[in-house]
């Protein structure tokens, strides 16, 4: 089962059919039960028939209240890539240290107005000289902690200033249009299996600049240890979305451009795709 925000009302996809629900998204995604919910609407609705024009052009983030938070060095890729860009300032012991601790990185990423949808435009920092998407499994939590589902991050970026001081992180994650989230919310009552694949593929004027795809078994963190951290001592009254931490790394030659096309593919969810602004 999946589920969609658009500007029609939330589509519910059941294999091949949608079903068009008019109801607001935080009470609707806000829901232990929203898997069982979706598949009684697929049972006693009738399908639409022009779900993929809504999709082309009325697709929006799946979020509304809900922050979305992000994982950090859960990978040991991610691990090596941020010692690496960071050693000139020091701070390759914290990764390390961080890495191998009970607490995991947790941080905030952002809210509905900072996102943008599949098909939307992401953006690089001007004060920035080294920028990358981060291609990330997103947990989709509702308020009491349960993870209801999985949708498709674009963490971007800037490489040069975190690896200019770690303390900069916030500026280096946090800025207007810094993520992609969606196109989708993948609904399961089953844990993903464990060889799910993230590919990711950059184009630049129609040819491939950077291609790589990572198996989510790599993650050394469960994904209910990540939500435990987070939401100790934080509520979310209407749910909310974790990234889950980046397996693939470009490497330091590479950097994003504008026009630049990003493809992140997760199996089971879809493609989520952003263009560089």
């Amino acid at each position: 089962m999946k589920i969609y925000n658009t500007t029609k009302g939330i589509l519910v996809q059941s294999e091949n059919s949608f079903y068009l629900v008019n109801e607001n998204w935080d009470d609707f995604f806000n829901n232990d039960n929203l898997y069982d919910k979706a598949q009684d609407i697929a049972r006693k609705g009738s399908p639409i028939n022009n779900a993929q024009d809504i999709l082309a052009n009325d697709l929006l983030v799946p979020m509304k209240s809900q922050e979305l938070w992000a994982s950090g060095v859960t990978y040991f890729n991610s691990k090596l890539g941020r010692q690496e860009e960071s050693k000139g300032a020091g701070g390759g012991d914290y990764y390390e240290r961080v890495y191998n601790a009970d607490r995991p990185e947790l941080f905030f990423k952002a809210t509905v107005n900072r996102a943008v949808p599949s098909g939307g435009k992401v953006n690089i920092r001007k004060d920035s000289t080294w920028d990358v998407p981060e291609p990330e499994l997103t947990l989709a939590i509702t308020s009491s902690g349960k993870i209801i589902g999985y949708t498709i991050g674009n963490d971007m970026s800037s490489r040069s200033i975190e690896g200019e001081n770690p303390l900069y992180l916030p500026q280096a994650k946090t800025f207007d249009a810094c993520a992609g989230l969606g196109p989708c919310v993948f609904l399961t009552k089953e844990a993903l299996p464990t060889d799910t694949k993230i590919a990711m593929k950059i184009l630049r004027k129609g040819e491939v600049v950077f291609e790589d795809k990572i198996e989510i078994n790599k993650i050394i963190r469960k994904f209910e240890d990540l939500v435990s951290y987070l939401y100790r001592e934080c509520s979310f009254p209407t749910g909310s979305f974790l990234m889950t931490g980046t397996g693939i790394v470009p490497t330091t030659a590479f950097t994003l451009q504008s026009g630049d096309e990003i493809q992140i593919t997760i199996d089971h969810i879809g493609t989520l795709i952003n263009y560089v602004r």
